[in-house]
Formats: structure tokens, sequence, C-alpha cells
């Protein structure tokens, strides 16, 4: 059965696996302190400009989030993200798990806008009674967001600069940073977002490697113990190794880039299919997440034959309907939709 439900789904691209090959008949340094995850530390800084930048591996994002959230903020401090963001309605409370709340504000097309955050953040600052309230201690966004939108160079600049005002740390989740990076129109590089964020993560799970995150600290040290914050989130794993050398293998040759476009083009193609059967589309993604309205009877029919994932419904027995491609998605995959429509 073909597979549109998500772009966590397959295996490794071979680039990755010949780099596992390679690692099995080694006894590299345990814990991350490996020769594999030197080099792709070096690599991945060469990408964002950033000789400084200090780089953690973990395995997988909900990890990630929660463990990097907690280690930047302190006990009275929580996290501001839009009610759509991924931590707020997809991660089932692993941020509230550590103790820490989700602050959030409304959002624009899954989009967090800088005068949103600016108002929340001027009003709780003249707020007398702030003392008594759970204080705002790192801003969260996503790109792209939980629906496939991009922010553009001048929105992300806005909201860091807000950051900036109030002194509050920017975190950028990256789970598919690659598809937002590589998506038509996006005017935002790599370098520009690492300089406009204090840590972000490059998300490898969802973009060629078996599993893996690349948490990047850029404007703002890490705290001097994350690694031992990582360890009692059970965010370390012995064999280290393991993720340093599927990020040394994605940043080698731009692979990691190559692939993401790739899920891209396969996108833009499914997107031209359900145009020209004259379906309508909840919103506009340049990315590779694509939500389509299709009547209950169709939703039905096609999920005998492929797997996607039902958004929610909406007016006149019809569901949004998630269809996501990836660096594996082929074009037989694509002609196969085209013939069931």
């Amino acid at each position: 059965m073909i597979s549109f439900e998500c772009d966590y789904n397959n295996g490794a691209h071979p680039k990755v696996l010949e780099n596992l090959v390679r690692y099995n008949d080694t006894r590299p340094t345990p814990y991350g302190f490996d020769e594999f995850s030197e080099r792709a530390k070096q690599r991945i800084r060469e990408a964002i400009g950033m000789p400084d930048a200090q780089i953690f591996f973990l395995t997988g994002g909900t990890q990630t989030n929660a463990t990097t959230i907690d280690s930047m903020l302190y006990q009275y401090e929580g996290v501001i993200c839009v009610g759509s963001g991924h931590i707020n309605v997809h991660e089932a409370g692993a941020v509230e798990f550590t103790e820490h709340k989700i602050i959030t504000i409304p959002d624009n097309l899954g989009k967090m806008e800088a005068k949103a955050l600016d108002k929340y953040l001027d009003n709780f600052y003249h707020d007398g009674n702030r003392d008594h309230a759970v204080h705002p201690g790192l801003v969260y966004i996503t790109f792209p967001t939980e629906l496939g939108t991009l922010y553009t160079a001048q929105e992300l600049d806005e909201v860091y600069q807000v950051c900036q005002r109030y002194d509050i740390p920017l975190y950028i989740d990256g789970a598919r940073l690659g598809y937002g990076l590589m998506a038509d129109g996006c005017d935002i590089t790599l370098p520009y977002l690492a300089r406009h964020c204090d840590v972000f993560y490059i998300g490898g799970t969802k973009i060629g490697a078996l599993c893996g995150e690349a948490v990047v600290f850029t404007n703002r040290q890490a705290h001097k113990h994350f690694f031992s914050i990582q360890k009692q989130h059970g965010a370390v794993i012995a064999k280290g190794a393991l993720i340093g050398l599927q990020f040394e293998a994605l940043f080698t040759d731009d692979l990691y880039f190559k692939l993401s476009r790739h899920a891209i083009e396969m996108a833009m193609q499914m997107k031209q299919i359900f145009k020209e059967k004259g379906y309508e589309f909840w919103l506009d993604s340049p990315t590779n997440q694509q939500f389509v309205i299709l009547p209950d009877a169709k939703v039905d029919e096609l999920a005998k034959r492929m797997d996607f994932t039902h958004w929610g419904q909406t007016e006149g027995h019809r569901t949004i309907c998630r269809f996501v491609t990836s660096w594996a998605t082929t074009p037989d995959e694509i002609n196969e939709l085209k013939r069931l429509l």
C-alpha cells in the first residue's frame, strides 16, 4: 500500500546506510564523543557559517524539544508557543511533563506574528501581579509550521527582534527544516536562520536518517551542563556515533538539501494533480505537507488503497486530509495517486 501518511515511515538513504556499515567495524568512543560525530558537527558548523556553534545529537523530535526547552528554563518559567504549535498539540504534554507551562498566543496560518508576541510580553511586564504568574522564559516556533506554512525572512527577523528586545531566547523546531528551506519561494537560508535564533534543531528522522536530530546553539551558549541534562532526560545513548554518522552523511555533498528538494518536487506534482481534479485546498502550503478537502466518500475509497491522515471534518460531509511526501517518495507513487483520483 502506498503511504502519504507522514515523512518518517521509511528507512534511511543509502549514503547513511553506508556509514552505518562502516561504523559496524569500528570501536568508537561512546556517548557521542566519536570521530563520526565530530566530523558531522564540523560540517554543520560550516553549513551555517558559525564555527563556534555548539551541537548535540539526540534521537527524536519530542525528546529533543522536551530536553532543550527544559535546559533553558528556570522552574518558574514557561515557553511561549502559538496554539497550533507542535509542542502544544502533538507531543502528549511532554514539555508540561518537565513541569514547564506552555503559554499559547494566537497564530496566523500556523505562524507566530511579532505583533502578537510583543503584545503578550508587553502586557505581561506591565502586570503588577506578574510575579504570581508563570514567567515567559523562551519563545518556540517551528519551521516549517505545523500547517506546512513558512515564515519569510522579514517575519522571522521581526519575531527575533521582539525576543531580543525582551531578552528572551528564540528556539526553532526544525523537524522538517530541510523541507522548509528548499520550498519554492523560501527566502530563508540555513545561515540566515541560524543567525536569527538562539537555538534550533536540524531534523534527520524525517529527512534521510533512520533517526536523529541535531540541536544547534548559535547566539546563546548551551547550559554548561547540557550533557548531564540530556542524560537525565534519557536522551543520551551509549552508541552515540549512531546519530553522528548519519548527520555526517547527510551533510556531505549537500545530501540533506538534495533530499529535501526531491520531496518538494514530489509534493508540487501532487498538488498539481489535486488542482487538475478540481479539489479544494484547506490552505496553501509550499512544503511537503499538502492539506486537501475531499468528499467523505472519496476519503473512504482512497483509504482502501493508500495511507494518509484525516486532519479534521469540514462542512458538507467533507474531510480535511493531509498528504505528505518525503525524500523517499517516487514518481511512480505520485502517478498511482493520479490514477486512483
